[in-house]
Parts: C-alpha cells; structure tokens; sequence
C-alpha cells in the first residue's frame, strides 16, 4: 500500500450532551424545538420520525460512546433547529449496548431488534464495536432499516471475500449496512508501518483479545510487519476478561520485544496490560493499538490513559480523519457546549463520524420523504438513497459516498501518541500525523 501524508482536511461539527442510560435503555433526548411525536410544527407537518443510535453508553466504554452520541445529537438539533427534514420532526432513540461496562453483543442484537420493531425509526447510527455488528447486521438487513456505523473497523462486515454475505443471507443483494470508517485491512497494516517505519521498532510482541475486532487488527498487523521484516517475538492471545498480564508479559521479556501490539480495546485490557508491563520488565518500551484505545484523556479514569497511567509509552491508529482546517472552531465550539460536562467536555475520535453517519441518514431522509406514502416506503427510500453508489454526501468528513459493499470512499487512518504533560499532567492523546492509504 502507498502511503502519503496529508496536511489538514476540511470539516467543522458541533455536537451537544445527553445522559448516560442504564445498559439497553432506551433514551429518546427531545432536542430544543422538537415536536411533539405526531404533532404539526413549521416545516415539520406530517410529524416526528426517530433516529436509533446503538453505542456502548455506560462503565469503561462510555469514553467511546458518549463522545460519538453527542455527534449524532448535534446533527439531529441542528435540523429540529432549522424546522426538520422532509416535513418531518426528529427524535433520538438511544440504545446501550455496554453490559458491565463491556460491549456486549447480546445486548446489541436486543437492542437493534427494538429499534427495528419501532416503524418510526428511519435509520440507525452504530454500533461501535465490530463484535456487535457481526449479530445486528442480520437483523438490519432482513427488516431494510439503515445502519451506519462510525467505527467499525472489520472488513469481514462488508466485503464478501471476508465472509460479508453470511450476515445477509436472506437478502444477499440488499445492502443496508454502511460505514465511515477505513477497515482492518487498511488499519492494521497502517499501525505496523507506523511502528517499523516512525518507530523504528523491530521485534513485536503482539497481543490479542480474542475478539472479532481485536484478532482481525492484530492479524493484519503481524502480516503487513512481517512483510516489511519485523520479526515476531511471540504472539499470544490474551481474552477480553483477562486482568493479570504480568506471566505472559514477564515469558515474552526474554525474546527482547521492542514494540508491544495490542489488538482490542481498553475495556478487554489494553490499559491494564500497558500498565503491568512496568512490573513485567518491559516498562518504557512503545505499545501500539488500534483505535479501541484512543479513548480520552488520562482525566478520564476508564479510558486507556487513566488505566495505564500518563507515563505510558502508547501510541495509537484511528481509521478517521483527525486533522482539518477548522479544527481549532471546531474544538472551541464543542468544548462551549460540553463547558458543563467534567468528563466528556472534549470530542472523541469518533465524534466526527457519528455526526457524518446523521449527515448521511439525514440528507437519504429528505430525498426519500419527496415520495414516500408511508413509514414502510420512508424507512425503504432512506436506505436505498444512503447506499446508491451514484449518490454523495457533504459531510464533517467531506464529501463521502458508499461502494457496492456500503464502504465509504475515503482511506485515511491518523496517527496519536500519548503526551504525559497533557490534561494537566494526567496524559492525553496528541495527534501525530495522518495517511492516505487510498492513494495510488
């Protein structure tokens, strides 16, 4: 794959706050002018359509999911604010797919089954997790509701020479999943490159959580790293409960690792590892992962930073666009908003694209109410607007349109590090640079 790196790339987002919800709530948040459902407003006449969000809400995940939710609640206040799309009024419905703090897909797949059964929701931004999208997907696909995921990363969700079509199988030609995210297949390899190359690392330990999510990035890193030559000091899978890291840490010291490669998120240990590598002996070396540790600052107890304390040497990919023109708007206008909110006063990396994945849903929602007659064909023209390849979308990110498959047209994966003077000396990310891996 070419590389190229980018200078800044335009986009500017507002976004607003809603509470956390007890795991699987539903949350329906009326944004500031919002009618009533089935009311009559100015340029809201045939009443109040929803828009799902499923995201891990609450516990350790919570510093992925709100951030990205409020990016969705701002779009939706934006158009009530401008008197609806199409006629219509929009509501929030708010899914959270967190149990104990850990995505769950059980819980995710209850929870799109709700939100299918609700004929007034049009189209669904989520779910986070590529685990959970592995059980929605079937049940989006078979009721036609349109689902856009702002971070889900497996390539396996879309791309039928990865296993795509097991998850519509009724409906095989039919797509109703999309996503604004790059793909594992992109991200792994982007992080191996970044560790050879930026790094200038050569021997990995590489760890993994046993997840759909966590082994497909820690296999397409190990293929990409040994292609450029990197040896492989030793991999090992590690699953998503595991709390004690130091034996495996403390076997693979000997084999004089120089870079750790976590495949999976904070929640499944990617903290607690990068912490309890000081007591194996291999404090201070870099540790580098995917974007399921990217999740705020060291302010943020629960997030990767707070775990593994600001010293850490970590480093992380995000399959989005990091830097644009109108960031430091952006920033200012977000951190206005959130002035109240101690926690979560600061977008998240996925922010962004949960705002473009409501862009999205929200311009296929005004297309489709020119000719619907009915929830059932309003529900049917969205989806069939948002994903028809011919059809693009001005957004956050910029202008995005969706493949055959419902991948987006844009490649890029940014660079983080971790900065331990940042958020007052308790750690923060730091952005390093971005890539284009669509280049050619």
């Amino acid at each position: 794959m070419k590389l190229r790196n980018l200078g800044a790339f335009g986009v500017a987002a507002l976004f607003a706050v809603s509470a956390c919800s007890p795991s699987g709530a539903t949350q329906t948040p009326r944004p500031s002018g919002a009618a009533t459902p089935g009311a009559s407003a100015s340029g809201a006449a045939k009443g109040t359509v929803k828009i799902g969000v499923e995201l891990p809400m609450s516990g350790g995940e919570a510093p992925n999911g709100q951030p990205t939710m409020r990016g969705v609640k701002l779009a939706v206040d934006e158009a009530n604010a401008k008197g609806g799309i199409g006629g219509y009024m929009l509501e929030l419905t708010v899914k959270d797919d967190a149990v104990n703090g850990k995505n769950n897909p059980e819980q995710g797949a209850k929870n799109m089954t709700d939100l299918v059964a609700d004929e007034a929701v049009v189209g669904v931004v989520g779910p986070f997790n590529s685990a959970v999208a592995r059980v929605q997907i079937p049940i989006t696909n078979d009721a036609g509701l349109l689902q856009c995921s702002p971070a889900n990363t497996n390539e396996g969700l879309t791309k039928p020479e990865f296993g795509a079509l097991t998850f519509r199988k009724n409906f095989p030609d039919r797509i109703n999943y999309i996503r604004v995210a790059t793909t594992d297949d992109i991200q792994g390899p982007a992080g191996a490159a970044y560790a050879f190359n930026d790094l200038k690392t050569k021997n990995a330990l590489i760890i993994d959580d046993e997840t759909t999510f966590g082994k497909g990035v820690a296999d397409n890193f190990q293929k990409e790293w040994e292609k450029l030559g990197g040896t492989v000091a030793q991999r090992v899978p590690a699953n998503k409960d595991t709390t004690n890291f130091v034996p495996l840490l403390t076997a693979a010291k000997d084999k004089n690792p120089d870079v750790v490669y976590y495949g999976g998120v904070t929640t499944s240990g990617g903290g607690l590892m990068a912490k309890q590598m000081e007591q194996a002996g291999l404090g201070g070396i870099p540790v580098v992962g995917p974007d399921g540790i990217l999740d705020g600052s060291g302010a943020v107890a629960s997030s990767f930073i707070g775990i593994a304390g600001a010293k850490t040497n970590g480093h992380s990919t995000v399959a989005a666009i990091g830097e644009f023109p109108a960031k430091a708007d952006f920033d200012a206008r977000f951190k206005a908003a959130f002035a109240a909110d101690a926690e979560f006063a600061n977008p998240g990396a996925y922010s962004g694209p949960g705002y473009a994945c409501a862009t999205v849903i929200l311009k296929s929602l005004e297309e489709a109410a020119k000719t619907a007659t009915d929830m059932k064909s309003l529900r049917e023209g969205v989806r069939a607007y948002a994903t028809n390849p011919a059809n693009s979308f001005d957004t956050v990110l910029g202008k995005t349109s969706f493949d055959k498959n419902g991948d987006n047209n844009q490649k890029f994966i940014s660079f983080y590090k971790v900065d331990p003077a940042g958020a007052d000396g308790k750690g923060a990310w730091v952005y390093v640079k971005q890539q284009d891996f669509g280049a050619k």
